[in-house]
This record gives structure tokens, C-alpha cells and sequence, in this order.
């Protein structure tokens, strides 16, 4: 008998730890199973975890683009009639019997030949499928639709992949150019600044105060800039370490919220996350107690996730979701009101739905905003410190200039 730690979801919705002790993996699963709860993790206890750490170090390589197109074309292949097995076995063949997702195929189908669901066999691979994508397929193995599920659950990927891809590139060109001003600077001060000093050598304090400062900081630079850099890398790991631990992260997710201009586009990215993962579990069967007790852990701001468990407590107690969310999760109103609406007319996953579409609309339309604001800004800051550095040496050759004249 081995030992296994485990987190699950009850049909309350509750989401439970706890260890228990069973011969293999699979019978710590069916002893999940039998309790009535839905296994999310399950996996050796820390005495026999380094073959999982191994694992687990393994599967971060397959792309989050590879499980999207691993859905769509499954849902396609059982679309046109094709086996289960057979499906997986075409899918198999495509990624390459070298390839690493190639032996999660292989896992995945000796689990089902095993007899286990579907669903169970891709909560073995821990890590890769996440506890939503796992409970979509379940929900559609036990309504007889899974290509369905597959396809609404593709199409989830890609849009969620879309939104994303859409965020990123509108940060690409800040990020450039605060690249192109930091270095900009530093090669004037490290390198141009430092082939005057010999010139200004005999000035001493005829030098002006703008020249003085800039030798300066060039000097500076020169000397301890290794420790500036330490420093900056030290500053990186020290922010890494604090976002690593839930406490101190959610501290800074709250001061992030409260910011003027990030904070409403945090709250507009994940309230439609919210939205859109909410409406596809309600749309294939997950009843909301459980759905919203899934949808908790895809929500990245920890102040909001925490929110919450007193959601899922206030459903416990009969009230309906808008209110709860009001109280605890800063949703946009927008989002709160079309989630009352969409109770009160009978179609909460629809309206779920459309909210998602027109938040993420919005967010782009906050981004651009923004940017358009942050752009010249940061081209004016960085045409200002240039222009003060070779201003202030111009200053400093016109003096020379004048001394040698006299």
C-alpha cells in the first residue's frame, strides 16, 4: 500500500485535500470516485515524488497550442464516426511515436483499454489537461455528446489563445521601445559621455552643474554599473520570489487592482475568463455550484479567486450568482448586470457567452487606449533625456571653446 495525496471537488463544490492509501493510482482514483467527489490531483506522496517531478518537467514542454489542436482534431475524427481508440491511435500516429505527446497518447489509450473513462485517463496526465478541459469531457461522456463537448471546448482554446495572442501584441511595441530608450541611455553614459573626459579634465569646477552630473553619472556607471545590474537581477528574483508565495502575490494583485489604468483592464480580462469558462461548463450539463468551484482555479488574480469561496458559500445558501459576485469578486457592472439578466431570462450560459465576446472587445479597446497614451509619452521621456545629455555636453565644448578663444 502506498500513500497518495489528493484534491478533489465534492458535489457541494467544495474542493477537498486529503491523503489516503491504495495500491495503485487508479485505485486511489475509484476510491475518490466512490466517495461521491471528483478527483482533480492525485499523486505519490513526497517519498516516491521524484518520478512524477520528472514527469511533470517532461509535459511542461507540450504547448498549449498542441492541446488545442489535439481537441479540434479530435472532435473532428469522432465527428465523422471514428472509435474512440481509433481516433487517438490516427492522432498517435500524426504526432510522431517519438514525440513526447506521443507517449501521453499511449498512456492515455492503455488507460482507456483498462476500461476507465475518458475523463479519468486524461486526469492521469497531471499537469497537461487542465481540471476544466477534464470536466468538459466528462460532462460530455455522460450526456453521449463528447464531439460536440470537443468542439465547443476547441473553440474555447482558440478564442481564450486569440485573446491572448491579442494582449501580448499590443505590448510588444512598448516594450521595444523601452528596450531601445534604457539602452539608448546606456551607451550614451557608458561609452560616448566617457570620450569627452579627457576634454574636460582641466576645467575642473568651470564645468557646468549639468555637465558635472552627467560626467557623473557616466563615472558612476562605469565603476559600480555591475552592481546596478546585480541589483536590477537580484530585484527580479526577490519580485519572482514574492509572486511564488500566495500571500505576498495577492498584496500585490490587490495594489494592482487599485491602479487607475490596470487595474479596470485586469478586472475586464479576468471577469470575461470568468464568463466564458462559466457559460461552456453550464452549456454542457456542469451544474453551477460545481462549475463555479472549477472556474475558481482558471482565474489568475488571487484577491478575485478568493472572492470566490464566498460565492460558492452564498450558492450553497440559495442566493443567485450576481449578487455574491457583486459583493466579492470586482466585476465590472457591466458584467454583473448581464449575469443578473441572463438569471432572471432563463439563459445564464448564453449571456455568459455574449459578455465574454463584448469584454474582450473592451479590453483590447482599453489596451489600445492606453497605449496610445503610454507610446508618446515614453517617446517624449526618452527625447527629453537624450536631448539633456548632449545638451549638457554642448554646453561644456561651447566653454572650452570660449576659454581657448580668450
Amino acid at each position: 500500500m502506498a500513500s497518495f495525496l489528493y484534491k478533489a471537488v465534492g458535489n457541494d463544490g467544495e474542493v477537498v485535500e486529503g491523503e489516503l492509501q491504495a495500491v495503485s493510482r487508479d485505485h486511489a482514483v475509484d476510491q475518490i470516485h466512490r466517495k461521491g467527489q471528483v478527483p482533480i490531483r492525485v499523486e505519490a506522496s513526497r517519498q516516491k515524488g521524484q518520478p512524477a517531478a520528472r514527469r511533470g518537467f517532461r509535459r511542461r514542454r507540450v504547448s498549449a497550442d498542441q492541446i488545442a489542436s489535439f481537441t479540434r482534431e479530435l472532435a473532428t475524427l469522432l465527428k465523422s464516426g471514428q472509435p474512440l481508440d481509433a481516433a487517438l491511435s490516427i492522432l498517435q500516429s500524426i504526432a510522431g511515436e517519438a514525440s513526447l505527446f506521443s507517449e501521453h497518447l499511449t498512456r492515455i489509450r492503455d488507460s482507456l483499454k483498462r476500461g476507465n473513462a475518458f475523463a479519468d485517463a486524461l486526469a492521469k496526465e497531471e499537469g497537461l489537461f487542465s481540471n476544466f478541459y477534464v470536466q468538459m469531457v466528462r460532462a460530455g461522456e455522460s450526456g453521449g455528446a463528447l464531439e460536440s463537448v470537443l468542439a465547443r471546448l476547441a473553440v474555447h482554446l482558440e478564442r481564450s489563445k486569440e485573446v491572448r495572442s491579442s494582449l501580448i501584441s499590443a505590448l510588444i511595441y512598448p516594450m521595444i521601445l523601452l528596450f531601445v530608450a534604457i539602452t539608448s541611455i546606456l551607451i550614451l553614459l557608458t561609452y560616448v559621455i566617457p570620450q569627452f573626459s579627457e576634454l574636460f579634465s582641466d576645467m575642473g569646477q568651470a564645468l557646468p552643474l549639468s555637465t558635472r552630473i552627467t560626467m557623473g553619472m557616466a563615472a558612476f556607471l562605469q565603476q559600480y554599473g555591475w552592481i546596478l545590474a546585480l541589483c536590477v537581477i537580484l530585484l527580479i528574483f526577490y519580485f519572482k520570489w514574492q509572486m511564488s508565495r500566495k500571500a505576498t502575490a495577492k498584496r500585490w494583485h490587490t495594489r494592482w487592482l487599485a491602479l487607475p489604468v490596470i487595474g479596470p483592464i485586469i478586472q475586464q480580462v479576468e471577469a470575461a475568463r470568468f464568463c466564458r469558462t462559466l457559460g461552456t461548463l453550464l452549456e454542457n450539463g456542469v451544474p453551477l455550484l460545481k462549475s463555479v468551484s472549477i472556474v475558481k482555479q482558471t482565474i489568475g488574480n488571487h484577491l478575485i479567486a478568493d472572492g470566490m469561496d464566498q460565492v460558492v458559500n452564498n450558492l450553497k445558501s440559495g442566493q443567485r450568482l450576481a449578487d455574491p459576485l457583486a459583493e466579492h469578486a470586482r466585476f465590472p457592472r457591466f458584467a454583473l448586470q448581464m449575469i443578473r439578466v441572463g438569471e432572471e431570462s432563463g439563459q445564464l450560459e448564453t449571456m455568459l457567452m455574449q459578455t465574454a465576446e463584448i469584454l474582450d472587445q473592451e479590453t483590447q479597446t482599453l489596451i489600445k487606449r492606453a497605449l496610445s497614451l503610454v507610446e508618446p509619452i515614453m517617446i517624449l521621456l526618452l527625447g527629453l533625456i537624450i536631448a539633456a545629455v548632449v545638451m549638457s555636453i554642448l554646453v561644456a565644448i561651447l566653454g572650452v571653446n570660449s576659454l581657448v578663444a580668450l
